[in-house]
């Protein structure tokens, strides 16, 4: 078994430039509503305790809102032995083990560092994988919480969520503010146009680095364990048994899918295609029958072979 999760140069560079011009992005937004609403300490004030609420409580929200709760080993003693299994090889500190009680197959990471981290697994999930597959799934949400990315993901969607807020507010006071004049009506447009601008532009870089993130997981999930394979039955049983469940039923979990190991979409996929939080199940499927070569081919005799980190698809 390979030891460590292999670095990604690549997801590192991906992460730094998303942050960068969301960063910009925030800067921009926030200044445009301080000139607009002329009341700088308000904007600061809401904005900076909005982003600490969600660095700070990201993971217990998530808990929450997937009825997740924190489980100790005697009550999942095969969950918590996996768990443990793999955090030693890979000398990363363990996070909080969770169970969702929902019988929709699947799995996230979540917390704003790897000492504060939640791994968080459905009933569904533990009722329909085999150990190794289970391994392999935990083995790649783990990697999330070593690359950090879970902590990145957190924070970038921090300015979707306030300029989503901003254009529920500025709308529901239009609606029931009474009377406007027409410099105010000029402002309650000018703030929606950039709220919306915002909330597209910050959506569309988090799903471009969401797509590459999981791909860097199988990666490095694959090789911490390595057995491609099994990651690779994990996603071909988990996104089959998950298109088989109504779209009704999913609704509720689709504000979390880009933290999910496979995204919630129902039985209608295509959709959602050119929005994605996810790569496609073929493009996995594909890295990981690599890996799997890869792994093959320096485990021969004498083939001085070796896997190369850091290229995911």
């Amino acid at each position: 078994m390979s030891e460590r999760f292999r670095s990604d140069p690549r997801l590192a560079l991906r992460m730094t430039v998303t942050l960068f011009l969301l960063g910009l992005l925030y800067v921009v937004f926030v200044a445009v509503l301080i000139v607009l609403l002329k009341s700088w300490v308000l904007v600061v004030v809401i904005a900076a305790g909005l982003l600490g609420a969600q660095y700070w409580y990201s993971d217990r929200v998530a808990l929450y809102a997937m009825r997740g709760r924190i489980v100790e080993a005697e009550e999942y003693p095969l969950l918590h032995g996996v768990v443990d299994r793999l955090c030693a090889v890979a000398d990363v500190p363990k996070p909080r083990v969770a169970v969702a009680d929902m019988d929709m197959p699947n799995a996230f990471a979540t917390g704003r560092n790897a000492d504060h981290a939640v791994v968080c697994v459905t009933t569904g999930l533990l009722r329909r994988l085999e150990p190794d597959e289970l391994e392999g799934v935990l083995a790649h949400e783990l990697s999330h919480v070593a690359h950090r990315d879970v902590a990145v993901m957190t924070v970038a969607s921090f300015l979707g969520v306030i300029a989503g807020l901003v254009v529920r507010a500025a709308f529901y006071s239009h609606m029931f503010g009474g009377r406007r004049d027409q410099n105010t009506a000029v402002v309650f447009s000018v703030i929606m146009g950039v709220s919306a601008a915002v909330y597209v532009l910050s959506f569309l870089l988090i799903r471009v680095l969401s797509r590459y993130r999981e791909l860097a997981a199988d990666r490095a999930g694959a090789l911490l364990t390595g057995q491609p394979s099994a990651l690779a039955s994990a996603l071909t049983k988990v996104t089959g048994d998950i298109a088989r469940i109504p779209t009704r039923d999913l609704r509720t979990s689709q504000a979390f899918n880009a933290f999910y190991f496979t995204p919630a979409l129902g039985d209608h996929p295509h959709l959602a295609r050119f929005f994605a939080t996810h790569p496609p199940l073929e493009q996995r499927l594909d890295q990981l029958a690599r890996i799997s070569a890869e792994l093959d081919a320096a485990a021969r005799p004498g083939s001085g072979g070796s896997v190369e980190p850091g290229k995911a698809g």
